[in-house]
């Protein structure tokens, strides 16, 4: 059951966060109270009213408009197109530009979003389409919107600047539904906060009463008594597995060397737009460096493709599993085994009985909860869906696995598992590159740290001993003094 009897109250003008595990139905009533879904039971109001909401033209139509983690846009049109898009002015059939453009502005003044009305979707980044987004919903007379995982594919100053948006909508009246697995963002831009569990409210809170450690227990049911393992350091005299020397993609990356020792976890930090991603995906084969040379367990390392990475046993988990990692229609035991299939082959022919065994033990090593090896893709949670990219990789047994934003969109207890894994995996020998976003977590999962900034290595930590402040320093090249 997604929801059971869940009973909350909104109120007009504040940001009212929900907060759960992946599958604790925070997202399903979010899709509720925007007409995607129905109810079995209970009662929705809407300004005191009951109504019964029958697709998400309904919810509109009552001003409630839903901001979904993959936007809905046009790509190829203007930004006042998809704003306008289906309730455009007209005259003798014909879109009257003047009052389309007199429209655009009268909603951007009224809520103070400043967009481009010309520019083309398409060559807006990430937070300034959901700004589009959302003044689509405010142009249909949206009271309330509802944004769903809004900052997961964010920087950290689009974040902040898309918290400051919200804060303002609401000062003007409008009712924000903030659905987020980031429990700093939620309490800092949160009037009220409703943690959900298995479907049901465990209670509703002013944010000012909360704290992250009760947030996590209560979303958990259990106290999580550290956020990471424990650090199993390297031994000093670990061969090193991956060597890169003066690695250059002209426009992505400049002069990059480091190395990455066998049991030891590397993490490339920095700003989006550094060159991390760009980096791991040329030690994987997807993109070719210009200049420089990799070595890997001593011999030279110069992959076509991800197919002669997979055969160096190399691995990697992509930024986006959606786009670059899984086949959502597809089932587990294939998302699984597909790098693999050869192994299973016999003569042509799938061995299936082969496959689904070593695919099962796989995601056994991985904690796969709720969810079997012939579920597809789609019907399970973020923190699963990753997982099944891990056991994917594990499958290979990599002697390097590259982890590009690991536990990105996965709820708290998702995160801790993942953790586990990728710290049980370096243990057993494994060296493992990752690129992560999240400060926390750079400095509580890496043995060392590399900072990159505009392409190029701005420095290295000891995350033993590391602060954030530090971290940022590099990150924007400033002095400590100046970040202050």
């Amino acid at each position: 059951m997604a929801l059971d009897r869940v009973s909350v109250a909104i109120e007009q003008g504040t940001i009212h966060a929900l907060v759960g595990e992946n599958g604790a139905g925070k997202s399903t009533l979010g899709k509720l109270i925007a007409g995607v879904h129905r109810p079995d039971g209970g009662e929705l109001r809407i300004a005191d009213a009951a109504v019964d909401l029958r697709s998400p033209k309904d919810a509109i139509d009552l001003g409630v408009a839903m901001v979904a983690q993959e936007l809905s846009l046009i790509g190829t049109r203007s930004v006042l197109d998809n704003v306008l898009l289906g309730m455009e002015p007209s005259r003798a059939g014909v879109v009257d530009m003047a009052a389309a453009r007199a429209l655009f502005d009268e909603v951007s003044s009224r809520y103070g979003v400043d967009l481009d009305p010309t520019e083309t979707v398409g060559n807006l980044s990430v937070a300034q389409q959901q700004r589009v987004e959302i003044m689509r919903g405010l142009a249909r007379d949206a009271r309330v919107v509802i944004m769903d995982e809004p900052t997961a594919r964010l920087s950290h100053d689009e974040s902040s600047q898309l918290m400051d948006s919200l804060r303002d909508l609401a000062r003007r009246g409008v009712t924000v539904i903030f659905v987020s697995h980031f429990l700093e963002e939620v309490l800092a831009v949160a009037d009220r906060i409703t943690v959900l569990r298995n479907g049901r409210v465990i209670r509703t809170s002013a944010a000012a009463d909360e704290t992250r450690e009760t947030l996590v227990e209560g979303i958990a049911g259990r106290r999580l008594d550290a956020a990471y393992p424990a650090r199993r350091a390297a031994a000093a005299e670990s061969p090193v597995v991956l060597s890169v020397r003066n690695l250059t993609r002209a426009g992505e990356y400049e002069d990059v060397s480091f190395e990455v020792r066998a049991g030891e976890i590397v993490t490339l930090a920095g700003l989006v737009g550094a060159g991390r991603t760009e980096v791991v995906q040329s030690v994987f084969g997807s993109t070719r460096p210009d200049s420089g040379e990799m070595w890997l367990n001593g011999d030279r390392h110069e992959p076509a493709s991800p197919h002669d990475a997979l055969g160096s046993a190399v691995a990697m988990i992509p930024e986006s599993r959606r786009t670059h990692g899984l086949l959502m229609s597809r089932p587990v035991s294939e998302n699984v085994s597909l790098p693999h299939l050869r192994r299973f082959a016999r003569r042509g022919v799938l061995r299936r009985n082969a496959e689904l065994s070593d695919v099962s033990v796989g995601v056994d090593q991985v904690g796969l909860t709720g969810a079997s090896v012939d579920s597809p893709m789609f019907a399970l949670s973020g923190g699963n869906q990753q997982k099944t990219l891990f056991a994917r990789s594990i499958l290979g047994t990599p002697q390097l696995l590259i982890a590009d934003e690991p536990t990105r969109g996965v709820d708290v207890g998702a995160k801790r598992a993942i953790y586990d894994l990728m710290v049980d995996l370096a243990a057993n020998g494994t060296a493992i590159l990752a690129v992560s976003s999240e400060i926390d977590e750079v400095l509580g999962l890496s043995h060392r740290i590399l900072v990159m900034r505009e392409g190029r290595i701005a420095g290295e930590l000891d995350a033993a001993g590391a602060t954030d402040r530090e971290l940022m320093a590099l990150a924007f090249g400033l002095t400590e003094r100046e970040l202050a």
